[in-house]
């Protein structure tokens, strides 16, 4: 699959509020929220302009010591992303990011398919490994090979939609021949692959279509793409295009209200494109936007501006 950026081009986009309303990604008014306001949020951020809305992914978190900062309100991606699908007309629908080690490929590549179908070819999936142990031991999972298991994963989804009927004979799954449909346009998905280290950034280059970033700094692009079009020539892919996404920090458009949230990017418009416009000479081309907010109506107004005033300068 080729990278859905074109050439010279940039894509702008978000994580739903309200979907999670873990501490470090929820405002406070998101706690009050519900459909309606989630809504809202997919149809502004389409009027905006924005070419993504994105709906992160976790099962049953663990009540432990590392899991104490999230809670255990994580919308379910596929669900969600099939709701604001037909709620909105051409937003892209992104899994950010879908923890592929916590179900049979062939199911993903059926929930998958199937939401790329019936959304007229708007879905990316996003995937990673997890980071969540408790989460894994849940589910029955082997938290030291989900690296392995993702990566066959991929290729088993792949696989599924390359041909009528496709077998699989693997370290993690092992299927002779079978058949997934729907398939989504053009039998295949754009993926990106998400994670902050450069066991991810190899990955993205040997079987991926595009980057998710963790909060990765832009000193570090350099690195991240020289490792990725690395992996992609070791594999046989040299020439191919990728997706660089970077994740801005928490962002404010205008005036800092006294009571708002903490937030790293704020000011004018022309500051915070002329931010952007940095990143894009590092090498990104996708924007993982997070913009700060007091309320529902705060956070759609951000969203207006970027695209009433900030996207024209980028």
């Amino acid at each position: 699959m080729p990278n859905l950026v074109p050439k010279g081009e940039a894509f702008y986009g978000i994580q739903l509020p309200i979907q999670t309303l873990t501490q470090t990604l929820a405002d406070p008014w998101e706690s009050q929220a519900g459909p309606d306001e989630l809504i809202s949020v997919a149809k502004a951020a389409e009027l905006a302009g924005l070419d993504f809305v994105g709906v992160c992914d976790h099962v049953a978190i663990p009540d432990d010591k590392y899991s104490a900062h999230m809670t255990t309100t994580w919308y379910d991606p596929v669900a969600t992303l099939s709701w604001i699908g037909a709620n909105t007309e051409n937003i892209h629908l992104l899994s950010v990011v879908w923890i592929a080690a916590y179900r049979h490929p062939l199911i993903s590549a059926s929930s998958f398919g199937t939401l790329s179908h019936l959304s007229n070819g708007r879905v990316i999936l996003g995937v990673g490994a997890g980071h969540v142990k408790g989460e894994f031991e849940a589910l029955n999972v082997d938290f030291s090979k989900r690296g392995s298991i993702l990566d066959e994963s991929i290729d088993v989804i792949r696989n599924a939609f390359a041909s009528e009927y496709a077998t699989h004979n693997g370290n993690h799954f092992q299927f002779q021949p079978v058949g997934v449909g729907p398939k989504p346009p053009e039998n295949d998905l754009p993926i990106w692959i998400g994670g902050a280290g450069p066991a991810a950034w190899r990955r993205v280059g040997k079987r991926g279509d595009g980057y998710i970033p963790m909060g990765n700094p832009r000193e570090q692009y350099k690195e991240i793409i020289e490792t990725i079009q690395q992996a992609a020539i070791d594999s046989g892919r040299q020439g191919s295009n990728f997706d660089i996404g970077i994740m801005p920090p928490w962002s404010y458009i205008g005036d800092i209200p006294e009571d708002l949230p903490p937030a790293g990017l704020t000011g004018s418009p022309e500051k915070i494109a002329e931010h952007l416009r940095a990143d894009r000479d590092a090498g990104a081309n996708v924007f993982h936007l997070k913009f700060r907010s007091r309320t529902l109506d705060e956070y759609i107004e951000q969203l207006n501006i970027f695209g009433d005033e900030v996207k024209p300068l980028l």
